[in-house]
């Protein structure tokens, strides 16, 4: 056993040492996608009295936009990814002779780094191939606006979320289909509140991407967070959350294409027996580009 032991750990080092030197070497600079989707729907002198849907319902405005971009550079055993992503949705409702109402579906800005050591290659023969290694990744999550909440039939603002989230784990990555596969143990340092809380947690998740054929791109991507402790217990604490997305993104010309989607999001609440979902399907405009792609080695 102890042989078998020292044989594994052997072949573990030549590989981390000899038997991947890189594929890519420079920058990249990628816009993964910028999107917006907005519809609106006016109804004058509306009434229950009509028949038609068109005519008795509420007047409403939705709209979501999207920003994710990559900056990533490239080392024969390193990658160093830089992310942006900013999300942000809201609805507005106005009735008849009644208060408008807007609700927010949609508020994240995310900032992360990300250090990856290229390990291994796998060639495409399989599965489209991809690399892998062991990776460490910081990041800074906050909201554009604060939630607005109602207390004793008030409303007023709550708290901008802020969480600084660090992770350490291990992942596959830069496959033709498999963009990234991965495990880690989080931990988090949640400012939202005072005082602050530290949180720790386990976190997988992946993206993957495929040409159906010419000009139509299938993506999919999720992740699951299962927390594990809190140093200050709340009663917003989760017990676990998923995000998941589908889209089908059509080009139209160049780099512009239309995109319908779904997106499901589900949080439990650690303190009370409660399980939430979020549902979002749609079609929206999205552009992408490579502003700068490294040089193949």
């Amino acid at each position: 056993m102890k042989k078998l032991f020292l044989l594994t750990v052997a072949v573990f080092l030549l590989f981390s040492t000899a038997a991947f030197a890189g594929t890519k070497e420079g920058w990249e600079l990628e816009l993964k996608q910028l999107a917006v989707s907005i519809t609106s729907t006016e109804i004058h002198n509306s009434s229950p009295t009509f028949s038609s849907a068109r005519v008795s319902g509420d007047s409403q405005t939705a709209i979501q936009g999207k920003l994710d971009f990559d900056a990533r550079y490239f080392l024969p055993k390193i990658l160093w990814t830089t992310n942006l992503f900013m999300e942000y949705g809201k609805t507005s409702v106005r009735p008849v002779d009644k208060e408008e109402v807007i609700t927010e579906n949609a508020d994240k800005i995310s900032l992360t780094t990300d250090l990856t050591y290229r390990l291994w290659k796998v060639d495409e023969d399989f599965i489209g191939g991809f690399e892998a290694g062991p990776f460490v990744n910081i990041g800074y999550e906050t909201e554009f606006d604060a939630p607005e909440i109602e207390i004793d039939g008030y409303k007023e603002r709550g708290n901008r979320k802020q969480v600084l989230r660090g992770k350490a784990g291990a992942k596959l990555f830069e496959g033709k289909y498999l963009k990234e596969l991965y495990a880690a143990y989080v931990f988090e340092r949640d400012f939202t509140y005072t005082p602050e809380s530290t949180n720790t947690a386990f976190e997988a998740g992946f993206r993957a991407e495929a040409e159906i054929r010419e000009g139509v791109k299938f993506v999919a991507w999720s992740y699951y967070r299962d927390y594990q402790t809190y140093s200050e217990e709340r009663i917003s604490d989760l017990d676990y959350e998923v995000e998941a997305e589908l889209r089908l993104d059509v080009k139209l010309w160049n780099n512009l294409a239309v995109a319908p989607f779904v997106n499901y999001y589900c949080a439990s609440a650690q303190h009370f027996n409660c399980v939430a979902d979020n549902w979002y399907t749609g079609i929206q405009i999205s552009y992408s580009t490579f502003f700068k792609k490294a040089e193949e080695i």
